[in-house]
């Protein structure tokens, strides 16, 4: 049992980690410099966000668990990632979206091997951010955008005991839930090449809480791409009647590359 509730722990602190994940020119912040043309101007985005993970998770019927894992505690443990955004806009109206995907798993040995010889934990996340955005404040040196928008959760963990009299049987426990958002995004312009930017969303929706802030340094590199390097912190507060509980805090450093088209 403490092999298995082990498993489960590593699971959790997995599940939530989109590592790994927000964008850092992105759903939440707008391109470097005002957009004077018109008609409208496409921009994608992937990064990379080395997040740890901290908070509180139950799963399977099982007593609430202490999440304390760091980046490199969940890179081990990863399978698959994948994480964009995308955003066009046309004068001050902007449309932005934010896709984060990540597959973990973990093995563990049980105590002693006659039910089943290890358990291996399996986790799937899905966040899935769309939104809205309008520029209030706009001049030669940045812009400040009021933006609203939904993101979608999911998060499934599938535990399978192998070998011994028990092998092949497995469990599965999850949640979906969709969370409303409203905030500020924003940059400022230090020099043609060099600006800072940042933004700030919360909401709820299925979860009591959710909300995520950022800031950091870019660097144009030419008209078409540049290179963003910040901070992020993302966190979310969720349960349900069945005993599915997340409540947790995402934080690391973020890096991406943005292609303007």
């Amino acid at each position: 049992m403490k092999s298995l509730v082990k498993a489960c722990l590593i699971s959790a602190a997995l599940s939530s980690t989109p590592a790994v994940a927000a964008d850092i020119v992105s759903a939440s912040a707008p391109e470097p410099a005002p957009i004077t043309e018109s008609g409208w101007t496409y921009a994608i985005t992937p990064y990379f966000w080395a997040a740890g993970l901290s908070g509180e998770t139950s799963q399977f019927d099982l007593p609430v668990i202490e999440m304390d894992a760091s980046f490199s505690d969940i890179f081990d443990n990863l399978d698959f990632a994948a994480m964009a955004i995308g955003e066009a806009r046309n004068g001050p109206y902007s449309l932005f979206g934010d896709v984060i995907y990540t597959k973990l798993s973990a093995e563990s040995p049980t105590p002693r091997g006659e039910l089943a010889t290890t358990v291996e934990v399996e986790t799937s996340t899905f966040a899935g951010l769309a939104g809205v955005g309008y520029s209030v404040l706009e001049g030669a040196s940045g812009r400040l955008d009021v933006v609203g928008g939904i993101r979608v959760w999911s998060v499934d963990t599938d535990i399978t005991l192998n070998g011994g009299s028990w092998d092949g049987a497995t469990r599965s426990d999850g949640a979906t839930w969709v969370d409303g958002l409203v905030g500020v995004r924003g940059n400022f312009a230090f020099t043609p090449r060099f600006y800072a930017m940042g933004w700030g969303l919360v909401g709820a929706g299925g979860a009591d809480i959710d909300w995520d802030v950022a800031a950091g340094v870019g660097y144009n590199i030419n008209d078409t791409f540049s290179a963003t390097l910040g901070y992020r912190a993302l966190g979310v507060d969720y349960s349900n009647d069945d005993g599915f509980l997340f409540d947790a805090v995402q934080q690391g450093p973020i890096a991406g590359l943005t292609i303007r088209f």
